[in-house]
């Protein structure tokens, strides 16, 4: 009967569905919720060490029971761990507020330009005199006034530019002349035998752009007729 009451007993159902599943909730009695407490409390602590340990973690445990008493872990110190988490929320709040600030800003600096591209092309259209419908008669003579500043600057300026091209062309004009008389020079030089005067003779005539080149004098027996050579520089 024994060995018969101790096969059942290993055979037993219960003896083969081992451990179940527990529904996670509040248990009711207050004996094993006690247990329980004890058990899971010991598990978590030995966790916590386990992972300090195997993955070089700072670790601060804090357990509170159900009638108050406090049960911690820290492989540092609680105080100081939790005073980093503070700052480390603080950090993270402080950035979400700066990077909000930032958008606004960043958001508002762009309908600034976004208006200011819009004024710009509006006075650009009135410059070129469009869209003056809508506008008084004060901005309109406003326009006007920019305008004329602008012509006469305009105008200064193509002056300006026309005159000292003027100024080169006649630079330009004497370094011709001069040229011309040294090739003239040698020219007669080659044909009359070298005379040593011909090129003073040249030399000691005065030039006036306006008038002829006098070549009369490049001759020895002065029966040379004159040709004339005028160059002319208009401005138109």
């Amino acid at each position: 009967m024994a060995n018969e009451n101790k096969s059942l007993s290993i055979d037993s159902p219960q003896r083969k569905l081992g451990r179940g599943k527990i529904e996670i909730k509040r248990i009711e009695n207050t004996t094993n919720r006690q247990v329980t407490f004890c058990k899971r409390r010991n598990g978590l602590l030995k966790k916590a060490y386990e992972l300090s340990v195997l993955c070089d973690a700072e670790v601060a445990l804090i357990v509170f029971s159900n009638r108050g008493r406090l049960y911690e872990y820290a492989n540092n110190s609680v105080k100081e761990t939790v005073e980093r988490y503070r700052k480390a929320c603080a950090d993270s709040s402080n950035t979400g507020l700066v990077s909000e600030a930032s958008t606004q800003y960043y958001q508002q600096e762009a309908a600034k330009l976004r208006a200011q591209i819009g004024n710009l092309q509006n006075a650009n259209r009135n410059m070129m005199g469009d869209a003056l419908s809508s506008m008084p008669i004060k901005d309109l003579k406003s326009l006007e006034s920019k305008l004329e500043k602008g012509i006469s600057r305009i105008r200064s300026k193509k002056n300006e530019l026309l005159f000292a091209e003027i100024e080169y062309m006649q630079k330009r004009e004497l370094d011709l002349h001069s040229n011309n008389q040294l090739l003239r020079a040698k020219n007669i030089n080659v044909m009359a035998g070298g005379g040593p005067s011909s090129y003073d003779i040249l030399q000691s005539q005065p030039y006036d752009s306006r008038n002829y080149f006098q070549v009369n004098a490049l001759q020895p027996n002065h029966q040379y007729n004159p040709r004339h050579d005028q160059i002319s520089l208009q401005l138109v």
